[in-house]
């Protein structure tokens, strides 16, 4: 029966689409990342002049620890899950049950035991949990979620090159307005996208190792001679390639994973309103949708080919969002030094990203569908001439004429003017020099853009400014 009787849709109906996150936000991958924490903290006591001594690892030990640090293979990590999971049901405590699973991978026949001590040395468990869950963020970030944000981003470049310079009627209020061209209203979502792209650039995946109230006390009273400051610094930014928090409680105080959700939903709200505004563009004919063969789009009418791709985008990016913003709710406040209401919260910060990347793989699916149909386009701007009345008004302004607005209000508001009931008012004011009434004569609505052209193509330029394109 496969996927269909999954409880969530991400590991159901749409697991195909989401696979790739599996493998940093599953129970399996909870569960490796936590061992490489452990391993590499271990690893790094190991080298640790005033603790070496104490251990006295064995090459094979050593060995052993550098394999599971940077635990890879697909068969390792199914054996590793299944006996935590088997030792899990006796301790009913999942960290404390990677510990006994180190203790059994480094015990050997003929191992020292003295490194078995040494595991989980000084540590709590939110040591090992908000490094393992950092790494995971990273990692999914930059392998999975970025490369499909960038496909966005490039797609839409590709679109705002392409109709930089065909004009279209502007709509604000759902009524005609000034017109503007469509690669400049997409270069609009192109610029904001990219900026939030970049804000979740920036975000420093952060981890704290300090012991159970983070201030390495039991680290400092039984070796007191340790910089543990320092060596915290080291294995958390060289080690693990993440930033190290100095000061907290006992958790880790999700700033970071705060940030970089508030910039996914900021992303999230943008890309969301660019599919609102594709619905609507195709739903008045601007865009078509190529029909795929075989798809239906109505189970009764035939005729039916529905902008379902940005519908479904919709749906997920406000899924996304309403996990992104409880994340920043919650993940910011813990009671006193520490309480567990963010642990099971956290388990679902997959979720939000899964849901995310459902709506930028419909997205991207829609817009490739997308047909540009410049007739649409035209007819709107030529059965809606009454825009240049504010060209008009603004040259006569220009004049000193003082009543020039209420003169184009009279003309054209709650009526349909035409182009050439504007001609006349232009041609029967004096104050209007023969150059400017020329211009204005000669302009159209295809032409009354601004430097709407030039901006779409500013966009594409800011957009590698932003993110070394």
């Amino acid at each position: 029966m496969g996927n269909n009787f999954n409880l969530s849709p991400l590991d159901g109906r749409y697991k195909d689409k989401v696979q790739a996150l599996a493998d940093f936000f599953s129970e399996a991958a909870l569960i490796k990342y936590r061992i490489k924490v452990e391993a590499f903290w271990l690893l790094k006591l190991c080298h640790t002049e005033a603790i070496k001594s104490y251990i006295k690892p064995t090459p094979v030990q050593l060995e052993i620890l550098k394999h599971l640090a940077i635990l890879s293979d697909a068969s390792e990590i199914s054996d590793a899950v299944k006996r935590v999971k088997e030792i899990e049901k006796i301790t009913n405590h999942d960290v404390k049950a990677i510990e006994y699973f180190l203790r059994e991978k480094l015990s050997p026949k003929g191992a020292k035991e003295n490194i078995l001590s040494f595991i989980h040395f000084a540590l709590t468990s939110e040591d090992v949990n908000n490094l393992a869950y950092a790494m995971m963020l990273r990692d999914a970030h930059l392998t999975v979620m970025e490369p499909e944000i960038s496909k966005i981003l490039h797609k839409l470049s590709e679109s705002v090159e392409k109709y930089a310079r065909v004009p279209m009627l502007s709509r604000t209020h759902g009524q005609a307005a000034s017109p503007t061209t469509l690669g400049k209203e997409l270069g609009v979502f192109l610029y904001r996208l990219a900026r939030k792209m970049r804000q979740l650039k920036q975000v420093p995946f952060a981890g704290k190792c300090n012991g159970a109230v983070g201030n390495f006390n039991a680290h400092y009273v039984s070796f007191p001679s340790i910089n543990w400051e320092l060596l915290s610094r080291e294995f958390i930014e060289h080690d693990l390639k993440l930033t190290m928090n100095p000061l907290t409680t006992q958790i880790e105080n999700h700033d970071h994973l705060i940030e970089y959700f508030d910039a996914l939903a900021g992303f999230n709200t943008i890309l969301l309103s660019f599919c609102r505004d594709i619905w609507a563009y195709v739903s008045i004919g601007y865009f078509k949708q190529k029909p795929i063969p075989g798809e239906i789009g109505s189970s009764t009418m035939p005729h039916k080919v529905n902008p379902i791709d940005f519908e479904n985008a919709e749906g997920n990016l406000g899924l996304a969002n309403t996990l992104c913003r409880h994340f920043g709710e919650k993940l910011a406040i813990s009671r006193w030094q520490r309480d567990l209401s963010d642990s099971t919260v956290l388990r679902s910060v997959g979720v939000a990203l899964g849901y995310s990347l459902l709506a930028y793989k419909s997205c991207l699916k829609g817009m490739g569908k997308l047909e540009m149909c410049p007739e649409a386009l035209s007819k709107d701007l030529d059965d809606n001439p009454e825009v240049l009345a504010e060209a008009v008004q603004t040259v006569l302004r220009k004049y000193g004429v003082t009543d020039a607005y209420e003169r184009l209000k009279d003309l054209t508001r709650g009526q349909k003017a035409t182009r050439e009931s504007l001609l006349s008012l232009v041609e029967t004011t004096p104050e209007i020099s023969p150059e400017d009434k020329a211009r204005l004569k000669d302009l159209c609505t295809e032409k009354y853009i601004g430097i709407a052209t030039e901006l779409a193509q500013n966009s594409l330029e800011e957009l590698k400014k932003l993110l070394d394109f």
